[in-house]
């Protein structure tokens, strides 16, 4: 593949995204004879084991481009399942810092999802991964929310005071969306198209209600209670609780 550099067999139908180098390392060292398969342009590449299913992680960047450009080519290498492990912030009080967010859909305030089809089109996250993952965070008691988020280009258009005129927040918020990130509406967008499945798990690190950006986060800190949540997941979906992954069509 001509950015991740990776090749038929290196790849896992279940693939961890995330957005850094150093989480993506992390996640990789908690699965059973991991390995970097490579490194190339940001993208970086391990496969290993969870309880003997071939499993991927990757770190894609920030915002749609990047995602959008690993996932196309994961899947041209038989990934058939991606799940988004991330951060977000709240548009909601209740939404608090270090809670849980499961997302079921995403605002496609965003440009990449665009310039594959209309806007028509929904951001929609696949049904039994989600399932999955409400059930992985019932097991393991967490305080989680399940439902819309927002999806945007500008991580500072969130500050007033950095934009003459940014994103109507409080359009969001009445209409009940729980948090905003960069990079779901992308994944489910691609990921329909490609007839392949997909979610996303988001750690809560800020309140975008109130202005308040990265309260507390470090460049592994949603790891650490998350991991456990889309590993269990995987569990499901791949012993069949869930069902397996789809048949790619392309």
């Amino acid at each position: 593949m001509y950015h991740i550099k990776c090749r038929k067999g290196d790849v896992g139908e279940y693939v961890i995204l995330c957005g850094s180098p150093a989480r993506a390392r992390k996640i990789a060292s908690s699965l059973s004879e991991s390995k970097l398969v490579n490194q190339a342009r940001g993208y970086d590449v391990y496969s290993g084991y969870l309880d003997g299913v071939f499993v991927t992680v990757a770190s894609v960047g920030i915002g749609g481009p990047s995602l959008a450009i690993a996932v196309e080519e994961l899947y041209e290498l038989g990934a058939r399942c991606f799940i988004r492990l991330g951060t977000c912030g709240s548009l909601q009080e209740e939404v608090k810092v270090g809670d849980l967010v499961v997302a079921q859909a995403a605002v496609r305030d965003e440009g990449t999802s665009r310039q594959y089809i209309s806007l028509k089109y929904p951001a929609v996250a696949d049904f039994e991964v989600v399932e999955s993952l409400i059930a992985a965070c019932k097991k393991h008691n967490v305080s989680f929310h399940v439902g819309v988020v927002h999806s945007k280009d500008a991580f500072y258009a969130e500050l007033r005071d950095k934009v003459l005129k940014g994103v109507n927040w409080d359009t969001w918020r009445r209409a009940g969306v729980l948090a905003t990130e960069m990079e779901c509406a992308t994944l489910f967008v691609v990921s329909s198209l490609r007839r392949a499945r997909a979610g996303a798990l988001l750690m809560v690190v800020g309140e975008t209600w109130n202005e308040k950006l990265i309260v507390g986060e470090s460049e592994v800190g949603p790891v650490d209670k998350a991991l456990p949540v889309v590993f269990d997941a995987i569990r499901l979906l791949a012993s069949g609780g869930k069902g397996a992954p789809h048949e790619g069509k392309g």
